[in-house]
């Protein structure tokens, strides 16, 4: 960047990175100053280290905006900090960090770390693997409690269905998790706000930020509160998990159409945690689309959508 226009100055590194991910959210790219640049901690009284946020001068206007309208208060003309950013997210969630970086750390996707010039932004991978395991475990043991009498492979199936891809999305939509992802310009244009993998990955990495703040008792009573209404439908006959797939090849036969198809038509992610995209056509024709942790679970999904476009659309075929 040159001739670049300060917008923003603080004595706090917290506030300033709160600062700078909020710009970014908003599309804005900024750059980070400091007078004091091996400083975690900002220092009371004289000699403070003042950081700066820097934007283009043509983005100048729209930034101050941006951060105007998060401050809490307007008068004195000083420096004041802004409101917490992830308050609503705590709130919704029922537990408030005692360490904001660790919830922010969960928040942010890869796309907005490789798109950070500094360095110092890392990615929510890392606790995305830790929060699978934790969020294993807690429903393992939740099943293994409520459902005693339950053989292993209903128990495994059932656990496989309430941490699939989808069922963790759309307790992330539930939270509203989405909008308060950290994301990198691209992605952000791309609607990633609203896309399964990465809500599923969001709800991982902070279920690890709540197991790494509050420890496993805080994180289990999380998972328990979350997945209750889930696990509540496991003890209807049936209703824990279906074949999506058998019942569209049953719906479609049963009107004379040929078999579905599938097809993987993207795959994303490192071979340990890759997500797959899958197509399901009905005669050559596109009816749905869907994204899973494994072939098998897009499949599902794919095949469960197909199944709400067909009830909707008898004459589909």
């Amino acid at each position: 960047m040159n001739e670049l226009t300060v917008v923003f100055r603080s004595a706090s590194d917290i506030e300033a990175r709160v600062v700078r991910g909020l710009l970014e959210s908003h599309g804005i790219e900024s750059l980070v100053l400091s007078d004091a640049p091996q400083s975690i901690f900002p220092v009371g009284g004289a000699g403070v280290a003042e950081i700066r946020i820097s934007v283009r001068p043509e983005e100048a206007d729209e930034a101050r905006r941006v951060i105007d309208s998060h401050r809490i208060d307007q008068s004195g003309g000083r420096v004041i900090p802004l409101r917490g950013e992830f308050s609503a997210l705590e709130r919704r969630t029922g537990y408030v960090f005692r360490d904001q970086g660790l919830l922010e750390h969960a928040l942010t996707h890869t796309s907005r770390a490789n798109e950070d010039v500094s360095g110092g932004v890392f990615d929510n991978e890392s606790l995305e693997f830790l929060g699978d395991a934790v969020l294993g475990f807690a429903i393992a043991d939740l099943l293994f409690r409520r459902f005693p009498s339950q053989d292993e492979g209903w128990k495994s199936k059932m656990k496989a269905t309430l941490v699939s891809t989808t069922s963790l999305a759309r307790l992330a939509e539930r939270l509203d998790l989405g909008e308060h992802l950290l994301l990198g310009r691209g992605e952000e244009k791309t609607g990633g706000r609203r896309k399964q993998a990465l809500l599923a990955d969001g709800y991982e990495a902070l279920i690890a930020a709540i197991y790494l703040d509050g420890g496993i008792e805080q994180a289990t009573t999380f998972i328990a509160r979350q997945f209750e209404e889930l696990v509540n439908e496991a003890q209807t006959p049936m209703a824990a998990f279906h074949d999506f797939k058998s019942a569209l090849q049953e719906r479609v036969q049963s009107t004379g159409g040929p078999l579905p198809e599938y097809t993987v038509i993207g795959e994303v992610g490192p071979d340990h945690h890759k997500t797959f995209q899958v197509q399901v056509r009905i005669g050559g024709r596109p009816m749905a689309e869907a994204t899973g942790r494994s072939k098998k679970e897009a499949e599902q999904e794919a095949a469960r959508l197909a199944l709400e476009m067909l009830n909707v659309r008898p004459e589909s075929f």
